[in-house]
């Protein structure tokens, strides 16, 4: 026991000489030698006896074995010293190993940042390699479907206040899920594998679904049709209640469990007001390991080409879904902390949005500026830089052109250009007058203020929220 101690000291010190060399910046082939020292006495050392402890990182990410399939889109990198690192996959993961690191059992919380996928990028898709996630999470021991209902409405809120066309949420419960696999007699060892090829089922059709479980994945083909009959199945509330008459479903302690709280989350989601907006589809399977319950996924909608057809899913937006053993999978105790949540993909949204308004031959505003300050004849600078900053002292969203003597034709384009609502325009009659020109740039008319009045004036004009659409 006294030699590794003793080794384990070495192994620290020589940690500690490693990383004081990369903070001082050295020489590569000094760093080299000195990794080389560390990862020779890490040799002699050996793998520890008994248990290992679980020591948290806050550089290093803990991602495999969190997303099944999904791992193999996880950028991994190596650091000087070996060590395996990742980029960040997902919001989720970074959320739970914060609460187990911290010792939370209780937060509510947003987070807007990058993350990563090692995936086939479709620009026209809003699919990336690097792109912003926008997730909310309710933590804590609360009672069953009312976080999982308050996040399926911030969902409907965020899409009907961006008013992008219309949407559907889908939902599903993992443990429906897996009790369905059992009762159609999916082996156990074959769950997740046969879960990832039923999250298919929103790009492709059930029959290439079905020979990539039978003919790549080895099921059977009896079993396969089983699973048929129930994934290609969906609707409300009803659907949930003849579920629960289903003789071998309702015989199945997970399924039972599952299609019980979603007939409590329509309850909640009828009282929110969004029960029209929920489709329960025995479909969606979301493929990330970590979900324990209920799961959903928001789609938009195209209008059917006609009448009677079935509104075409083009494409998710968010998604989320209830994951109550992520953080104990970090703490080193195994505690649990119950979590929900959900992920908008902020690219996703711009990309459609973008699209829209290129249809509509409409021009993206690219600035929050409220009015630009502009003169109709030269040597104005003064009387503008005064103008701009009353405004900006008021606390209005002003800027103007970093020029002395600007054109005023250029000062209109630059407006349309940008998508700035109004224009104050200072000419040598206005100062006179004691007046400003308070211009609308989308419907070229123009009307004298007087300077006193133009705060309120512009405040007035621009109170009304800025719709995207």
């Amino acid at each position: 026991m006294a030699e590794r101690a003793a080794l384990e000291e070495l192994v620290r010190l020589q940690g500690e000489r490693v990383r004081g060399l990369k903070q001082q910046k050295a020489g590569a082939e000094q760093i080299e030698e000195e990794v080389a020292k560390l990862l020779k006495l890490k040799a002699q050392l050996g793998p520890d006896e008994g248990k290992h402890k679980f020591v948290l990182k806050t550089p290093k990410e803990t991602l495999t074995g969190k997303y099944g399939e999904d791992s193999k889109l996880i950028y991994d990198l190596k650091d000087q010293g070996g060590e395996l690192l990742s980029l960040r996959y997902d919001l989720t993961v970074p959320f739970a190993r914060y609460l187990a690191m911290n010792k939370l059992t209780n937060i509510k919380r947003y987070h807007i940042a990058k993350v990563y996928r090692r995936d086939n990028p479709a620009m026209t898709r809003g699919r990336y390699r690097e792109f912003y996630q926008c997730d909310f999470d309710i933590a804590g021991q609360f009672d069953p479907m009312i976080p999982d209902a308050e996040c399926l409405k911030i969902i409907c809120e965020i899409l009907h206040s961006l008013q992008i066309g219309d949407f559907l949420v889908k939902v599903n419960d993992r443990r429906i899920l897996d009790g369905m696999f059992a009762v159609c007699g999916v082996p156990d060892s074959k769950f997740r594998t046969i879960c990832s090829s039923v999250d298919k089922l929103d790009k492709v059709s059930w029959e290439e679904v079905k020979n990539e479980m039978v003919g790549e994945k080895g099921l059977a083909p009896e079993v396969a049709d089983h699973i048929g009959d129930y994934v290609q199945q969906h609707g409300g509330v009803s659907l949930v209640e003849q579920l629960l008459q289903d003789p071998k479903l309702s015989a199945n302690k997970q399924a039972l469990e599952g299609l019980g709280d979603l007939k409590l989350l329509f309850e909640y989601l009828t009282l929110f007001g969004i029960a029209d907006k929920i489709s329960f589809d025995l479909s969606l399977a979301r493929g990330l390991d970590y979900y324990t319950g209920v799961i959903y996924e928001a789609v938009l909608l195209q209008t059917p080409a006609q009448a009677g057809e079935e509104p075409l899913g083009v494409g998710s937006v968010a998604a989320g879904g209830r994951y109550d053993g992520l953080v104990g999978m970090f703490d080193p105790k195994g505690r649990k902390v119950p979590c929900v949540g959900l992920s908008i993909g902020v690219e996703r949204i711009f990309s459609i949005v973008e699209q829209r308004l290129e249809a509509l031959e409409e021009k993206v505003r690219t600035t929050e500026t409220q009015v630009l300050v502009a003169s109709a004849q030269k040597k104005l600078l003064e009387e503008r830089l005064k103008l701009v900053s009353e405004l900006w002292d008021a606390g209005i969203k002003a800027e103007l052109l970093y020029k002395k003597n600007p054109k005023l034709l250029n000062q209109l384009q630059y407006c349309e250009e940008t998508g700035i609502p109004l224009v104050a325009i200072i000419g040598e009659q206005e100062l006179k007058d004691g007046v400003i020109k308070l211009r609308s740039v989308a419907r070229r008319e123009e009307v004298d203020v007087r300077r006193e009045d133009l705060v309120k004036e512009i405040k007035r004009r621009t109170s009304q929220p800025l719709c995207i659409c």
